[in-house]
């Protein structure tokens, strides 16, 4: 059995050389079964404790654990990776917030607070980006989507659980500042939605 602090090498090398938050089960499977969940538990708060007020910082999110670089020293980031961040058009954001604050939704019950229909593209827009997902069918007729936000959604975020949800104009900052490495085409802020309200269709898989 490693000692605690060769035991803490190892978690750093590991999350470190990640590219995905580890969450404890997974890195159980580092050591064989000889160190349990609360021994790694303790470790990795021992560990996030050690970086506090270096630039980099070890933080627990809804998927895992990861070391990410500090908020505030971003900007300066920016100077040597010169990144556009991709821009999503209000009604992508309306929609985005709709679903976290109200989930599970139907692309229904998304028109009826909007007022306006929801294009499939918006849609797509999230999912393509892993935001939102499909959890289920509404046992109506038609049997319409039940969309709920992902675990990406809130590592992206940075926030272990929704009962960490910021305000709606801080999802909208964070989410504009901080893209992950992929993305998908950028919705234009001009996005119209005109026309009569379509029905719904029950698109999507279980998830």
């Amino acid at each position: 059995m490693p000692s605690p602090s060769e035991a803490k090498r190892i978690l750093e090398a590991a999350l470190l050389a990640a590219q995905e938050p580890l969450g404890v089960i997974d890195l159980k499977r580092l050591f064989e079964g000889e160190l349990n969940v609360d021994t790694l538990r303790n470790l990795l708060a021992e560990i996030a404790e050690e970086w506090k007020g270096r630039a980099v910082e070890l933080v627990s999110l809804s998927s895992g654990w990861r070391f990410q670089t500090r908020a505030e020293l971003q900007p300066y980031l920016e100077r040597l990776f010169p990144e556009k961040p991709p821009r999503y058009s209000r009604a992508v954001m309306e929609t985005l917030a709709i679903i976290a604050y109200r989930q599970p939704v139907t692309r229904g019950d998304i028109e009826d607070v909007r007022g306006v229909v929801v294009s499939a593209q918006i849609i797509q827009t999230l999912e393509n980006r892993g935001w939102i997902d499909v959890v289920g069918h509404r046992e109506t007729p038609g049997r319409p989507a039940l969309y709920a936000t992902t675990r990406k959604f809130l590592d992206d975020l940075g926030l272990r659980s929704l009962e960490e949800l910021p305000p709606l104009e801080e999802i909208a900052k964070t989410l504009a500042l901080e893209p992950t490495p992929t993305t998908p085409a950028d919705v234009s802020s001009d996005e119209t939605e005109a026309g009569a309200r379509q029905p719904e269709a029950a698109t999507g898989t279980n998830g």
